[in-house]
């Protein structure tokens, strides 16, 4: 049997891409981030941005081409006329020393799911004619790509025109991912967004008019315990405006790598409390109206993994789930706490599903609290999350 014949090619990839793009094929049209100036952004720190070539980028995904094609050529080896079966992906995955690079397009095509995320930071600060010149080669090499997504910056796109954004789209940008984090302007500029609410608004309906499809970010917990309300209702009022596709909730967490854990320490920031936190997504999503948003939360900083829905018609069972949670008695919301983070849980109802699982947990807090008391569970609640981070 024929061995992968390119296993040692390699194509440059960024650190880090969203949850739901874990299965896509990633490219990397530029390094890092030209901004990098947020407070809780732990990404790119120490890092310099810069811009690909034409050319490197061009080569990279002739590059992934070439792999992809010799994968093809291992599947019919083996008998299975090109298609990346497990005993396909079990070969190529056992082959000594195998490159990131091509692991990482063997198990795209294994995930079979035709998607294609460019990172790193924000590619539309590429000059227009050479991002439509890489995305029209990525479309014509790789004419299985049915989906190609981007990060990019609310001020990033209010400097393209219309028509500009209208050539991205067309060669092939199907959607952005946008780190809108909150509507408050206050906030905003507390945390070196570098952007305003009303930016924000402009640029999402910049992208919408383009014909791209919108995923927004919203970070609970930004506000803190200062401005968490005023987080909750402006955030809500800016999307109301926006309408985009997509709102993804990750839940603030403050390492201390980055910027905010400074102002954590000396007491400017103040951190919310898990049952804070969820009462203020709560308020934000009572706040949503008139779009019609799938919202997911699907990171696992999340707490509350389930608070997931399309609106109009999953506002109510969304804010049922909150307020599931907030009924709970405090042991129980402890509980799932540390079984949420633990990964042992993904929903409340885990609790009465799972009661081996729960009598371990409440073993474990009885022997933390014997030591370190309330503080103690608390600690290692953060232990547990932070690790993530």
């Amino acid at each position: 049997m024929m061995e992968p014949a390119t296993s040692s090619l390699h194509f440059e990839q960024g650190p880090i891409r969203p949850p739901n793009e874990a299965r896509s094929l990633l490219l990397r049209f530029t390094r890092n981030c030209l901004w990098n100036r947020c407070m809780f952004c732990p990404v790119y720190k120490r890092r310099k941005f810069s811009l690909r070539s034409v050319e490197d980028i061009r080569a990279d995904i002739e590059t992934a081409r070439i792999i992809s094609d010799d994968i093809t050529a291992v599947s019919v080896d083996l008998g299975y006329n090109g298609s990346v079966t497990d005993a396909v992906i079990s070969r190529i995955l056992n082959t000594p020393e195998i490159s990131t690079s091509y692991r990482s397009v063997a198990l795209w095509r294994y995930y079979g799911t035709g998607a294609c995320f460019l990172q790193d930071a924000d590619n539309l600060i590429m000059k227009t004619d050479d991002l439509v010149e890489v995305l029209c080669f990525l479309r014509e090499t790789f004419p299985e790509v049915r989906r190609v997504t981007t990060y990019t910056r609310s001020r990033t796109v209010i400097r393209k025109s219309i028509e500009n954004l209208l050539r991205i789209r067309e060669a092939g940008l199907d959607r952005i991912h946008i780190g809108l984090e909150s509507g408050s302007d206050a906030v905003l500029k507390f945390m070196k967004k570098g952007v305003t609410a009303a930016q924000h608004i402009q640029a999402g309906h910049n992208a919408l008019a383009a014909g791209m499809e919108l995923s927004e970010y919203v970070m609970p917990g930004l506000g803190g315990k200062k401005l968490w309300r005023i987080h909750a209702e402006e955030t809500a009022r800016v999307l109301n405006q926006i309408n985009p596709h997509f709102i993804r909730l990750r839940s603030l967490r403050v390492p201390k790598r980055v910027p905010l854990y400074e102002k954590l320490q000396n007491g400017s920031f103040r951190m919310q409390t898990d049952d804070h936190l969820v009462r203020e997504i709560g308020v934000f999503i009572s706040g949503l109206e008139n779009i019609t948003s799938t919202i997911t939360s699907d990171h696992f900083m999340n707490l509350l993994e389930d608070v997931s829905g399309t609106l109009p018609e999953d506002k109510q069972p969304m804010l049922d789930v909150i307020q599931g949670y907030l009924n709970l008695s405090a042991r129980d919301r402890m509980i799932y706490r540390i079984g949420r983070r633990g990964g042992a849980f993904r929903s409340t109802s885990d609790l009465t599903r799972d009661p081996e699982t729960v009598n371990r947990i409440e073993t474990l807090i009885s022997e933390v609290e014997a030591q370190d008391g309330v503080a103690g569970v608390e600690q290692l609640i953060a232990e547990m999350v932070d690790q993530y981070v």
